[in-house]
Parts: structure tokens; sequence; C-alpha cells
């Protein structure tokens, strides 16, 4: 496997790993009542704890993984002195380090008590996702600009992530809504979900919008450049995660009281669909993200 193939696998798996962290996490802790998280939280637990991993190796390898993109191949990656001048010496290197520290509180939030352990995991997510915007296309514009361009790309990630992520502990939560004990905070956290999930929305695509204009200063339209065409995929992907989730929760909720079955069953097929179609969408940013914006 080549340098860049390697770095984009990496940034995958990490980028992927942080959102569905972060938004199921934020959205179990922040809006789900207790009793129903706690025992959410159970059902996914273990499979979060891998995530985690994910997250942290994902963290670790990107040093080694970067320095070998920049230098002459995978020489470098066991080069001391190459790696010391990629973590020290370059805004690469700083992101780096920002990254290892939300490795570190996530590893941290695996050690709290158990009704305390998404919370942290929430916020060392949060942490990484945000540090996220040290790189990327923003590095490239200078003076209050570039802030402005970093704030819109932490708002982009956390509203994709708390939209993403929150799918996760949805699909179980739907489930619950069929267990009369749990019928009345499955229905307020299903309430909460579909609020929230009105503003992640407007948010992901408003800072999306001005995401590509500040880097293309227009719309996506030549076909001739690979960033622009994988740019162009991805917003179509996340229109049509747009409309799953409109008709989810304008056909589908409203069907409950009437075909309650039928209309679960589709929720959690919907909902499925919705977290695929997200994989890939983090996946395409991956790779276009580390191409030529032109």
């Amino acid at each position: 496997m080549d340098t860049t193939t390697a770095l984009q696998l990496c940034r995958f798996l990490h980028d992927a790993s942080l959102m569905l962290l972060w938004g199921a996490c934020a959205y179990l802790s922040l809006l789900v009542p207790r009793a129903l998280a706690d025992t959410v939280w159970r059902m996914i637990a273990k499979p979060f704890v891998l995530i985690v991993v994910v997250a942290v190796l994902t963290a670790l390898a990107a040093l080694p993984v970067t320095t070998a993109n920049i230098g002459n191949g995978w020489s470098d990656a066991l080069d001391a002195g190459m790696i010391h001048e990629v973590a020290f010496e370059t805004t690469v290197g700083v992101a780096w380090q920002a990254q290892m520290l939300a490795a570190i509180a996530m590893i941290c939030a695996l050690l709290l008590p158990q009704s305390r352990r998404r919370h942290g995991l929430a916020l060392g997510a949060g942490l990484g996702l945000a540090s996220l915007s040290l790189t990327g296309h923003a590095s490239m514009l200078e003076g209050w600009m570039q802030q402005v361009h970093r704030a819109n790309d932490i708002l982009h990630v956390l509203a994709g992530g708390g939209w993403l992520g929150a799918l996760v502990p949805l699909i179980p939560i739907l489930k619950l809504l069929g267990r009369p004990e749990c019928r009345a905070e499955a229905q307020v956290a299903l309430r909460r979900f579909s609020n929230a999930g009105h503003v992640a929305v407007a948010l992901v695509i408003l800072s999306g919008i001005v995401s590509t204009l500040l880097i293309l200063k227009r719309l996506p339209t030549d076909w001739s450049s690979p960033y622009q065409t994988l740019l162009a995929i991805k917003i179509a992907l996340v229109a049509v995660m747009t409309v799953l989730a409109i008709i989810n929760r304008y056909v589908f909720v409203p069907w409950i009281g009437r075909k309650p079955d039928g209309a679960l069953l589709a929720l959690r097929l919907g909902s499925i669909s919705e977290i695929v179609i997200g994989i890939i969408v983090i996946a395409l940013v991956a790779v276009f993200g580390m191409m030529e914006p032109v």
C-alpha cells in the first residue's frame, strides 16, 4: 500500500470513529432520559469500546504515516528525526498533538464509572473532531479568514457527527419503543432527536455551503477536477441523507400510531441507510480532503 492510500485510510477510520463516538455519546448524555440512556448504553457499550480503540490507534498511526507521506516513503516512517520534525515543527504536528490529547481523554473516559463514561467519551471525541480544523484547506488562508474557516469547519464536523452518530443509539431506542416500560422515555428521546436533528441538518447544509464558497469561491461544477467531482458526489449523498431524514420524520413517524410495526421497521431501515451513506461521505472527505482544491 502506498503512503497516500494508507494516510487516506487512516483519516477515514479516525474521522469516522470520532464522529460516531461524538454523536452517539452526546445524544445519550444530553437528550435521552437517563434510565433509557443507561439501558441503551449497555446495549452498545462493547462496540463503542472497539470504536475508541480504533480512534486511539489511528491517532497514533497518523504521525508515522504522515511522515512517510511527506517524506520519501515508508523508510521515513521509522526515522526518529523526521518524525520529531513533523510532530513539533509543522501545522500537521500541532494537529496530531491535539488528536493525541483527545485520544488520552477518551482513554481516561473508559476509566470513569459506567454512568459517566459516555459523557467523557463525548467530550474527548468532540475535542478530537474540533482539532481536525487545524489542518485541511483552512490552513491555506491567513488572518481572520483562516479563523472563520476553521470555526466553520468545527461547526460542520460537530453537526455532521451529531447527526450521524446519534442514529446509532436511535436504532435500539426505536426497538425499545415497543416495550411498555420504556415507551414513555423512548418517545421523549425520539422527539428530542427529531428537534435536534432539524438543527443539525440545517447546520451541516449551511456550513457546507460556506466551506465550499470559502475554498472554491463557486459551486463544484468542473467535472474535469477530481476534487470538485468528489465534492459534488459528497453534496449529492448529503442531499440523499437529508431526504431520508425528512421521510423518516414526516412520513414514518406519524405512522407509528396507526401502523407501529411497519413504521418502526421503516424507521430502522431508514436510519441504517443514513448511517451507511454517512460513512461513505466520510470516506470521500478522507480522499478529496488531501487533494488540491481546484
